[in-house]
C-alpha cells in the first residue's frame, strides 16, 4: 500500500532553522563554542536539506534525529557561552527537530496491510526518532562499509543454496536442525553487577555447522562464541515454571538483559528465569561490539547465529526440565522474538511463547537496515536475493508449523518500528493463525515503556500458570 507524502514536509522547517541557529549562535561566541555547535548544526542542516532533495531516503531522518539528540544534550552546557535565552532557543529548536525527524520518517513509511493506521502525534514521532538515532549509531559503528567482498558474498550464498538443496534442507528445513545433546554439567558461578545479583551459567556449546557447509571455517574461527553463557535467577527449592528470556541484537550484557526483561520481578513472581546470551553477543562477541559479524558482511553468519541459538536454547530447555521445570516458556524481544518463534517451532513441549517486536524474514531485514552503499555493491555484482531468501528459510519461523498451542502464543509489535518493519510481525501473526496480539503506538526502542506490552506479558504469564504464589 502507498500513501501520498509531500516532497518538502513542512516540519523540515524546524530542522533547518535549528541547524542555522546552532551555527549562528556558535559563531557569535568563541571558536571552541563554534566547534561544539558544528556537530548538531551540521547534522541538522544536512538532514534538513537532504529531506526534499532525497525524498524517502532512510538516512535523512537518521541525520536529523541524531543532530537533534546531540543538540538537546549540548544545549544546557551552552548556557555559559550564549546565555539563558540562547540556551532555551537551542533546546526548544533541537527538541522540535527531534520530533520533526520522527514525523518525517513516519510519513515516508509505507502503509502496511493489516497494520493499524494511526495518526502521527508528537509523542509517536519522538518515539520513532529514537529508532532513527539507534539506526544511525549501528551504521556508524560498523567496522567497514562492507566487511566482506561482494563477489565472495555472492558466491558463498550461491554455493550454500546448491549445498542446502543437495541435503534436502530447502524442501524440509527441519532436517537442518540436528538434535543437541543434553546439558548435564554447566559451570555456574554467583556474580553481581552493581546491585544486581545473579548466577552466571557457562557450557561448551558443541554446535558446529555441517562439515561441508559454506561459511563453516569462518564461523568456527570465532573462538569466544564456542562457549555459551546465560544469566540465571533460580529459587532455592521446589518445582517451578521456567521462563527463558531471549535478548535482542546488540545486547547480551547482564545489566541490559536483566533490566529489559525485568528479570528480578519475574523471579519474585515465582518462576525461575534464564537469560541466554545469543551467539556473537556479550562475552561471545567476535568484534568490537556485541552482535558484530552477525548482520553485516557474511550472510551465512546470520544463518549460523540463528541455528546455534536454537541449539543452545534447546540444551537449556533440557537442563531446565531435568531440574524440575513444571512448565517452560519462551519470551523474546527483537532478534530474541524471532529466535523464540523459531525455537518454539522446532522444540516440542514448550508451554508458552511470547514473541516481541519480531522479524520474520531476515533477507528483507538485511535490505531494510543494510548500508545503502553495501547493498548497491551487491546489486552490481549480480547478488541473488532470492538465493539468500531460500538459504535463510532454514532458520525462518515462517518455514515451520508452530508447536505451541494457539492459545499459548502471543505477539506484540510497534506501529512505528523503524528497525523491523511492522509487516514482518504481521506475517508471523498470520502464519501463527492469528493468536492474541498487541500493536502499541511506539517504536522498537520504546518497548520497555509501553503499558500495553506490560499488560500483555503479565496477563499471559498469569493465564499460562507461570506466576506462583509463595
Amino acid at each position: 500500500m502507498t500513501k501520498s507524502v509531500p516532497r518538502f514536509p513542512p516540519e523540515t522547517v524546524f530542522t533547518l532553522v535549528a541547524g542555522l541557529a546552532w551555527i549562528q549562535l556558535g559563531s557569535d561566541a568563541s571558536f571552541l563554542t563554534l566547534l561544539s555547535a558544528l556537530l548538531p548544526g551540521g547534522l541538522l542542516l544536512a538532514g534538513g536539506f537532504a529531506t526534499p532533495l532525497l525524498p524517502g531516503d532512510v538516512r535523512t531522518p537518521q541525520l536529523t534525529a541524531t543532530g537533534a539528540a546531540i543538540g538537546m544534550i549540548l544545549a544546557l552546557p551552552m548556557v555559559f557561552a550564549v546565555g539563558i535565552g540562547g540556551t532555551l532557543i537551542l533546546l526548544l529548536l533541537s527538541a522540535a527537530s527531534f520530533i520533526a525527524a520522527g514525523w518525517t520518517s513516519q510519513r515516508f513509511e509505507p502503509a502496511y496491510a493489516g497494520v493499524p493506521n494511526v495518526d502521527i502525534t508528537p509523542l509517536l514521532a519522538a518515539k520513532v526518532a529514537l529508532d532513527e538515532v539507534n539506526l544511525f549509531q549501528i551504521d556508524l559503528g560498523r567496522d567497514s562499509p562492507l566487511e566482506f567482498d561482494p563477489h565472495q558474498m555472492r558466491d558463498e550464498v550461491s554455493k550454500a543454496r546448491e549445498f542446502y538443496t543437495s541435503k534436502g534442507w530447502l524442501e524440509k528445513p527441519s532436517l537442518y536442525h540436528n538434535d543437541p545433546p543434553p546439558l548435564t554439567a554447566p559451570v555456574i558461578t554467583k556474580e553481581s553487577f552493581g546491585r544486581l545479583k545473579y548466577e552466571h551459567l557457562r557450557f561448551n556449546s558443541e554446535y558446529e555447522p555441517d562439515r561441508d557447509e559454506p561459511g563453516r571455517d569462518r564461523w568456527l574461527s570465532y573462538v569466544a562464541n564456542r562457549e555459551a553463557h546465560a544469566w540465571v535467577y533460580r529459587h532455592a527449592s521446589g518445582k517451578r515454571p521456567w521462563l527463558i528470556c531471549i535478548h535482542g541484537y546488540g545486547m547480551g550484557i547482564p545489566a541490559i538483559d536483566i533490566g529489559a526483561f525485568k528479570a528480578e520481578a519475574l523471579h519474585k513472581a515465582g518462576m525461575n528465569v534464564v537469560l541466554p546470551v545469543l551467539p556473537l553477543h556479550g562475552p561471545r562477541k567476535a568484534g568490537r561490539r556485541s552482535g558484530d559479524r552477525m548482520l553485516e558482511g557474511a550472510f551465512l553468519n546470520t544463518v549460523h547465529t540463528a541455528a546455534q541459538a536454537v541449539w543452545d536454547i534447546r540444551r537449556l530447555i533440557f537442563w531446565a526440565r531435568a531440574h524440575g521445570a513444571t512448565k517452560v516458556g519462551l519470551y523474546g524481544l527483537s532478534l530474541g522474538g524471532y529466535t523464540a518463534a523459531l525455537v518454539s517451532s522446532i522444540q516440542d513441549e514448550i508451554d508458552m511463547v511470547i514473541s516481541g517486536i519480531p522479524a520474520s524474514d531476515l533477507t528483507r531485514l538485511a535490505r531494510r537496515i543494510g548500508p545503502p552503499h553495501g547493498l548497491q555493491q551487491l546489486e552490481e555484482v549480480g547478488f541473488s536475493w532470492d538465493d539468500l531468501k531460500d538459504v535463510q528459510a532454514v532458520v525462518s519461523p515462517l518455514s515451520f508449523e508452530p508447536k505451541v498451542a494457539k492459545e499459548s502464543r502471543y505477539i506484540f509489535a510497534a506501529i512505528g518500528d523503524k528497525v523491523v518493519s511492522p509487516d514482518q510481525s504481521h506475517a508471523l501473526w498470520q502464519h501463527w493463525d492469528r493468536p492474541q496480539m498487541v500493536w502499541y503506538p511506539g517504536s522498537h526502542l520504546t518497548v520497555a515503556w509501553e503499558p500495553s506490552v506490560q499488560t500483555l506479558v503479565r496477563n499471559a504469564l498469569n493465564k499460562q500458570g507461570f506466576t506462583v504464589q509463595s
